[in-house]
């Protein structure tokens, strides 16, 4: 067993073609392009997909490797996932030669075999370069190609930078290096995932509204923290992917996921110091800026420097825990203290912010004016009231977002029994009050 550590870029023409010459700034050693064949392999009933699997055998020419990748952890572009390689003599699986122990208990590695079928392939041309950078050996990787599924198919052309040997935080830099040659996005999604997407039909992505954030039972405030910004970051990253296929729609949820990041550095601004995160908020600062700007095109946002740039610092923000530099023990004990207590304390905060903002409104434009503070506590609603009853937190968000919308369509004969309803309505979280 191996752990894999890779990020990965979606790259355009003109990005594939610069990148050799960018790499000729550092020590590297060159291979050749070579044709890549990967076979996905899966039960009918999806079942590596439940357990967060995935199995493959990779043809190189005469060579055969069948690859398991178990489940790991991802965030933004960067994966880390555990990997089992077993070369093989002729392309055919051999379950029996995987560990026993990398099952879930009670499975049979021989029926499961049984059960197994083709799903989907890859085919593209992997051109290589291992490249020394600070302390750290690091193999790009340039595949062209396309992923497909019977008869839907779609093109490859990524960059994927996997760490052979050093320092997370060497792959992390390197990667900032090359958002120089443009056109360049972080993949948040592996080439198996792209792959069950085409096998399910290739059906149009629908958009995701921010969801109410789940957490463990017993997380952190810490461990809380990093959900908040991971959740808003996926958001931002499978919006982007909707937006770039022509959903034109889904410009107004990347714009509520940058939005979320800003309501988590709100949220948790009394413990983690804004000096831990300047750098990463004025690059969001600049990248809502161009979202203002008319006649956008999603390619020009989506490959730009400056929102690469940005995904970028913030997947190492979360990766590398950047902000444990500026805090004390003092802050770190409360940083591991209980988060639904946080969540307690905040919803309580936040519910008196929403009565005294909107204790004596009466006209449609002091509500109007109103109106984008209670967009951005509901958002900090949704990352903080998932521990807690369903039918009961649907219920107080459904009055909040019945006003926001009365506030948006003008209906003014409806505004005041809105917020009068919205503002009695019983807390769901715990200590709370009418």
């Amino acid at each position: 067993m191996t752990m894999e550590i890779e990020l990965k870029f979606i790259a355009t023409d003109e990005a594939a073609e610069k990148l050799p010459a960018r790499l000729a700034a550092w020590p590297h050693q060159h291979t050749p392009p070579q044709k890549l064949t990967n076979i996905y392999f899966e039960t009918a009933e999806r079942q590596l997909r439940r357990w967060d699997m995935g199995l493959r055998i990779r043809g190189a020419g005469d060579s055969y490797e069948m690859t398991l990748k178990s489940a790991g952890q991802s965030v933004g572009g960067l994966h880390q996932r555990p990997e089992y390689n077993v070369p093989l003599e002729k392309p055919e699986l051999a379950l029996e030669k995987l560990p026993a122990e990398i099952w879930p208990a009670g499975t049979d590695p021989v029926a499961l075999q049984q059960q197994l079928a083709p799903l989907f392939s890859t085919h593209f041309m992997r051109e290589k370069w291992v490249v020394t950078y600070l302390n750290s050996e690091i193999e790009v990787a340039l595949d062209k190609g396309e992923v497909s599924a019977g008869e839907q198919s779609e093109i490859l052309r990524e960059i994927e930078l996997e760490l052979k040997s050093g320092e997370r935080d060497d792959l992390l830099a390197f990667a900032a290096e090359l958002r120089t040659l443009g056109g360049l996005r972080l993949g948040s999604l592996s080439k198996a995932a792209r792959g069950y997407v085409l096998a399910q039909g290739n059906a149009p992505r629908e958009l995701h509204p921010l969801p109410v954030m789940k957490i463990k039972p017993k997380a952190t405030v810490e461990e809380g923290m990093q959900a908040a910004f991971t959740l808003a970051l996926n958001q931002w990253q499978y919006h982007e992917e909707l937006w770039l296929r022509g959903n034109a729609q889904a410009l107004h949820e990347i714009r509520q996921a940058l939005e979320t990041l800003r309501q988590a550095f709100s949220l948790f601004g009394a413990l983690v110091p804004r000096r831990a995160s300047s750098d990463l908020r004025q690059r969001l600062t600049e990248l809502e800026e161009a979202l203002l700007a008319e006649d956008l095109q999603a390619e020009t946002i989506c490959f730009s420097p400056l929102s690469l740039q940005t995904q970028l610092a913030l997947t190492d923000w979360l990766a590398a825990g950047r902000w444990r530099a500026f805090i004390d023990a003092k802050t770190d004990a409360k940083l591991q203290g209980s988060y639904k207590r946080f969540c307690d304390i905040m919803l309580g905060r936040l519910s008196a912010d929403l009565k005294e903002t909107f204790g004596r409104v009466r006209q449609l434009n002091e509500y109007q004016d109103k109106l984008t503070r209670l967009h951005r506590q509901l958002i900090a609603a949704h990352l903080l009231a998932g521990a807690y009853e369903p039918a009961a937190v649907s219920a107080w968000f459904a009055d909040w977002q019945q006003l926001a919308q009365a506030i948006e369509t003008k209906q003014e004969s409806w505004l005041d029994a809105h917020c009068r309803q919205a503002l009695k309505h019983p807390a769901f979280w715990k200590n709370g009050s009418v």
